[in-house]
């Protein structure tokens, strides 16, 4: 069966137009999900909108928006008046921009969403924008209305596809000043660098993530079979690590740890063969995920 489209419009490059579907890239629907229950009775539990002054349930009907604009005094916004500030979609994909993929900024990308051809007939064009992006190694800059909202989004080849990835806006990306305000100027250089590099060249390795260990899920997948089977759990507890004296002395024993016979001084050290990541191990039976 066909995935069902999240998005359906047109990509605009100047006079070029095709029609495109966008799909979903990333799911958390696999995750395991709880539900909230009454531990009397077993049933499930439901959330209730209160009156913060009076401790009352509000209906739905009773509820409404609003904009605090002093502590305690609000505006209040009717659903109307909130649907008529969403702008109107012409379902148009339109790009402004190209710009080149070693330019951007990967603290702006958001979400990703699979962008192909809405139709057979789509195909021609659609590849000749795919194939034009990849031979220049750029990206279009492109805005639409997407879910109720304006939306920027990077468009840039993948595989026999194209991937479209919602920005977040300036606005909403916090400097990076303020994280590393109490950074020293602090300048690395001789042995302590090459030991660094050594380490480093020494465990490469190939970005794969199918080796990559969902830990938390796995020991939540293990916790419900053991309570499904009547039996214990015990949760592997991690190995805390050792507190780090000298930073000399730390990278010489990581060196002989990732395989170094001795230190190498001045000149880094030749690479060693890269390690393949062990593939992450799973239940053997994973419990039944269900959405909540």
């Amino acid at each position: 069966m066909a995935p069902r489209a999240n998005w359906k419009g047109f990509l605009k490059v100047g006079a070029l137009s095709c029609p495109v579907a966008l799909y979903t890239a990333v799911s958390t629907s696999e995750r395991i999900a709880f539900h909230t229950l009454n531990r009397k009775t077993g049933n499930r539990v439901h959330r209730e909108f209160i009156d913060a002054e009076t401790g009352k349930p509000v209906e739905k009907d009773d509820q409404i928006k609003g904009y605090e604009v002093n502590q305690g005094d609000y505006i209040t916004l009717e659903p109307d008046e909130v649907a008529s500030a969403v702008p109107d979609s012409d379902k148009t994909l339109a790009v402004e921009a190209f710009v080149t993929c070693s330019d951007i900024d990967d603290v702006y990308l958001d979400r990703p969403y699979y962008l192909a051809p809405a139709d057979k007939g789509a195909q021609e064009a659609f590849a000749l924008i795919r194939e034009g992006l990849a031979k220049s190694k750029s990206a279009a800059f492109a805005n639409t209305v997407l879910f109720r909202r304006v939306r920027n989004l990077l468009i840039r080849p993948h595989n026999d596809g194209l991937i479209a990835t919602t920005l977040n806006f300036d606005y909403e990306v916090r400097s990076a000043k303020e994280a590393f305000a109490d950074m020293s100027d602090t300048k690395i250089a001789g042995e302590m660098l090459d030991l660094a590099k050594h380490i480093i060249n020494t465990k490469s390795g190939k970005f794969d993530p199918k080796s990559f260990d969902d830990r938390y899920e796995s020991a939540l997948a293990e916790l419900v079979k053991a309570k499904m089977e009547g039996r214990d759990f015990k949760a592997a507890k991690p190995k805390a690590p050792a507190k780090v004296v000298d930073l000399m002395d730390a990278l010489r024993r990581s060196a002989e740890g990732a395989g170094a016979k001795a230190a190498p001084k001045k000149t880094a050290a030749k690479k060693a063969p890269a390690r393949k990541p062990a593939a992450a191990k799973r239940a053997k039976a994973e419990p039944q995920r269900k959405a909540s």
